[in-house]
């Protein structure tokens, strides 16, 4: 365990972004899915079991920094999985089948118990600060890209 305080900076926030993000692909690999999967599935949950399909490409794009033709690709992978579907008579709208709902559910199920570990004794106050920083740092960065 760090006994100093580092300067928070890009390294350290991306290596703490990594090693989580390694424990939680450890997660979807054993239900056989991917991180882009697993966060197009979360976008659907998130939007209330349903959405348009280029709200649902917009989300994903958002998120993961990624090309449209990407996130069509991840969704074309869940459909094909029927882990997603068309809603009946509202195409192209989509919405989770049971099987996504119950891959989401074991998924952040699991990753939830792996986040109460990593984040145990950490005050109230420092992850207040952490959250609001980080936002600071996301808002920012979104800035400068959609400057570019």
């Amino acid at each position: 365990m760090t006994t100093t305080a580092p300067t928070t900076n890009g390294r350290v926030i991306a290596l703490a972004h990594h090693a989580g993000r390694a424990l939680l692909e450890g997660v979807l690999d054993r239900h056989g899915a991917t991180f882009h999967q697993s966060v197009t599935l979360r976008a659907v949950v998130v939007a209330g079991g349903s959405i348009g399909r280029d709200e649902l490409i917009g989300d994903v794009r958002g998120s993961l920094k990624t090309d449209a033709s990407v996130v069509r690709g991840v969704i074309e992978e869940l459909t094909a999985a029927r882990l997603l579907e068309e809603v009946p008579a509202e195409a192209p709208r989509l919405r989770l089948t049971d099987a996504g709902r119950e891959l989401h559910e074991a998924t952040t199920a699991e990753t939830a118990d792996i986040s109460a570990r990593l984040y145990a004794g950490i005050p109230a106050e420092d992850l207040a600060v952490a959250g609001r920083v980080l936002t600071l740092v996301t808002e920012r960065a979104n800035a400068e890209l959609a400057g570019a």
